[in-house]
């Protein structure tokens, strides 16, 4: 009884020592630039090596069933994860992108190393290149560098009101209870909520600040405007400004991976006292992994967006 709890802890215990130390390696200042945690060598490689030790460890006849290898690492990546959010060396929102990513190349990498443990072929080796490999992809990956990406998020909503009013609660946001924010996203991921907007002048040159919850602020500068119809605005999120608590590094706005460029509000007339109110923004990624960070980002933005537009159009209609 003994031995197999021991085994269960080995089981567990060796993958995570192995994403752990691979976590601190690539968090590591002395190796940035090098090695990332913003990799595909560090969110592909990690998870299948974890997958991969946690079936060569295993009993063999565990490994029989495919279910166990594909699952059981599911339970280290868990652990792992735990453990992060403990020590607070990653953030909730951060792993709740990630996990996706984890749970999926985990299982890949316990059913590679279940092919090889149960033909006893290579099983050792096997599982040793898949823990290596994050460690021989991102430096590959900083040779290649990251290729900037810029993206578009659209949203719009419709609202039974005259085009002053609309307009109006357009370039002044009053205050937003939290009761009225309705962002399910950005509440998951406990991202910053938006609080309120300020527009000292209402023409081009006009300085808008969106303020949100965390001491995140966006500093919105007016490059086009028409009044009742259109307003184009830069936005700049400075990093150092924001507190570290509010977000994690990996995702702050303005921070080396993501950032918001320009927002826009137009007008569209549907029918007497009835508009579409279209609001998009362009931001930029710069990581190796834009095909799948992209994906959340429109996410998010998307969903910042669409929660604006609804307390604009609550507040429009009644």
């Amino acid at each position: 009884m003994i031995k197999n709890a021991l085994r269960v802890v080995a089981v567990i215990l060796v993958p995570v020592c192995v994403a752990i130390l691979s976590h601190f390696i690539f968090s590591s200042g002395t190796m940035e630039g090098l090695w990332g945690l913003m990799t595909i060598g560090f969110l592909f490689g990690v998870p299948m090596g974890m997958g991969a030790l946690t079936v060569f460890v295993s009993k063999r006849e565990d490994v029989l069933s495919k279910i166990y290898s594909a699952l059981m690492p599911w339970l280290t990546v868990t652990v792992f994860m735990i453990i992060t959010l403990l020590f607070k060396t990653e953030g909730w929102g951060c792993w709740v992108m990630a996990m996706p990513l984890f749970l999926a190349l985990s299982s890949i990498g316990g059913l590679i190393a279940r092919h090889y443990k149960l033909r006893d072929k290579n099983k050792l080796q096997v599982s040793l290149v898949l823990v290596l490999l994050p460690f021989v992809v991102a430096p590959v990956e900083h040779l290649i560098g990251a290729i900037p990406g810029r993206y578009k998020a659209d949203t719009h909503i419709d609202i039974h009101a005259p085009a002053g009013k609309i307009w109006e609660n357009v370039t002044r946001v009053r205050e937003i209870p939290a009761s009225q924010d309705k962002g399910w996203l950005t509440k998951m991921l406990d991202f910053p909520r938006p609080v309120k907007a300020e527009l000292d002048y209402t023409g081009v040159g006009g300085v808008r600040e969106a303020i949100f919850t965390g001491g995140l602020v966006f500093h919105e500068t007016v490059t086009e405007y028409v009044a009742q119809q259109k307003m184009v605005f830069t936005i700049k999120a400075n990093p150092y400004e924001i507190p570290s608590t509010t977000m994690d590094e990996h995702i702050v706005i303005g921070g080396d991976f993501f950032d918001v460029l320009n927002g826009t509000y137009e007008l569209e007339q549907l029918g007497k006292d009835y508009y579409r109110v279209h609001l998009y923004s362009h931001f930029k990624l710069n990581t190796t992994l834009n095909f799948y960070a992209s994906v959340w980002a429109q996410w998010i933005m998307k969903d910042i967006q669409g929660n604006i537009l609804q307390v604009l159009k609550t507040r429009c209609e009644n």
